[in-house]
């Protein structure tokens, strides 16, 4: 444990100490009051409007003091968390109003392809949409009226991001669409007001935003290919979806708990496992908007189908067809079912430090003994792919052993976690230099203490995680 001094926030418990982890640091004692935490900022009236936020920093500022050490950095950690916040809604609202002036002509979708919100009338739209106009919240509380639709937008940036992100497989595009989500809100701020009408309205133009994507980059599934002169294990080859990517787990840091209320509930089914994206990503765009609506999001039927722009009949028909197809692109013995982020198992932990150990020691009898008989190896977007425990191992050993021609160096593996599941981020340092540069982002199944699936992605998107790309 920390010293004494380093408290939690929420109930004033002492925080677990780090034990030499790199990456983000959590300034909470246990996901239960990083929970409470989350429920009190989303709560209405929380944070209110930007002014109240800025008066917050300010007070905690003024509360800062050196001493003790322990407590000094956990107010300072937190004081950095509220700036953050109040960084982000800046920037929100600066970008937005600058794309809205230009014209945004660096969109990801630059044309609609689906209808918009913004063509529905007060007629047509549901309670939960009702159109209103914006209250004068410089005359209210004298913050501007546009910062504070942007903090109000920015507090649903994580969410919306998981569905884009869902929707399209990449962590890279998910960032996109939902600053072009933003954006179109942005430009409709006089239109609506009020959390739930809000939140429901961003659901339905990123949805639209993630179709008009997708039928502009309409992208198949394919199977990976034997490559000639390589040898890649005698089982069939494994799907190829050269767009998929990582998403850190430490941006689904502030889920609530599952009894949080149907709101809380839509981002308390974080579970973004790479099987699951994989097998969405063959379903059709509209069955997959239509599954991860109704089956992740929660919401009921008729709420999707007005998302949608369907009849209530056409979402569920889709889903007699999405749900089977998915189920068919899954793994035996998976079910179509997204459950609630987990802590990492004992279990896990170890297979993860032998890993690493295996590793930077060059030892491959210990790497042998840790893989599973029929262990996968994938490298997406590359078409390289390997099957089976000694095909990896003679693969990997190419580059592992300093007596082969193809030796790439010495290598460092820091711990972190991607996807629900254990990953390490492989640093190596080449012969006849001094520095560890980032190479891959490995993500890695656990399955009775051994490892039986590595995707190794390439290192660009370690940032986002928190981690820098060298040592």
């Amino acid at each position: 444990m920390s010293a004494p001094d380093a408290t939690c926030p929420a109930c004033a418990g002492p925080v677990p100490a780090r034990a030499g982890r790199r990456g983000r640091t959590s300034v909470y004692c246990s996901a239960a009051c990083r929970q409470r935490a989350y429920r009190e900022r989303r709560a209405p009236g929380a944070a209110g409007s930007v002014r109240e936020l800025i008066s917050d920093v300010a007070e905690r500022a003024g509360r800062l003091t050196p001493q003790p050490p322990e407590t000094f950095y956990a107010d300072v950690t937190e004081l950095s968390s509220s700036v953050g916040r109040l960084r982000r809604i800046a920037r929100t609202a600066r970008d937005a109003a600058g794309a809205a002036e230009d014209g945004a002509s660096d969109n990801v979708t630059p044309e609609d392809v689906t209808p918009g919100t913004e063509n529905v009338t007060p007629e047509e739209a549901p309670e939960y949409v009702t159109p209103r106009p914006v209250t004068n919240h410089a005359a209210d509380s004298g913050a501007p009226g546009d910062a504070d639709f942007a903090a109000l937008m920015e507090a649903y940036r994580r969410e919306l991001q998981v569905h884009c992100y869902r929707m399209t497989g990449s962590y890279d595009e998910s960032e996109d669409l939902v600053q072009e989500t933003f954006l179109k809100a942005w430009r409709r701020r006089e239109t609506y007001e009020g959390r739930a009408a809000v939140r429901a309205w961003l659901y339905r133009i990123a949805t639209n935003t993630c179709l008009d994507h997708l039928r502009r980059n309409s992208r198949t599934p394919a199977r990976y290919e034997r490559l000639p002169g390589m040898a890649h294990g005698d089982a069939e080859p494994p799907a190829r979806i050269t767009w998929l990517q990582p998403y850190p787990d430490e941006l689904l840091a502030d889920v609530p708990a599952a009894d949080a209320g149907p709101e809380a509930q839509a981002v308390a089914r974080e579970t973004v496992d790479l099987v699951f994206l994989a097998a969405l990503q063959h379903l059709p765009p509209r069955q997959r908007a239509a599954l991860v609506l109704r089956d992740v999001v929660g919401l009921p039927a008729a709420e999707t189908a007005h998302l949608l722009d369907l009849s209530t009949a056409a979402v569920n028909s889709a889903l007699q067809r999405a749900r089977p197809a998915l189920r068919a692109h899954l793994p035996a013995g998976k079910r179509a079912e997204w459950a609630p982020l987990t802590p990492p198992t004992p279990e896990e932990l170890a297979a993860v430090d032998r890993y690493r150990e295996a590793a930077e020691r060059l030892d491959m009898a210990a790497m042998a003994a840790l893989l599973t008989e029929d262990a996968t190896l994938t490298m997406p977007p590359n078409p390289f792919w390997f099957v089976g425990r000694r095909t990896i191992v003679d693969f990997v050993s190419q580059s592992l052993d300093p007596a082969l021609p193809g030796f790439f160096g010495d290598w460092r593996h820091v711990p972190t976690r991607a996807n629900g599941r254990p990953a390490v981020a492989g640093y190596v340092r080449r012969p006849g230099t001094t520095v560890y540069r980032a190479q891959t982002l490995e993500v890695l199944r656990v399955e009775g203490g051994r490892i039986a699936e590595i995707t190794t992605f390439e290192p660009h998107l370690l940032p986002a995680f928190g981690l820098p790309m060298t040592l």
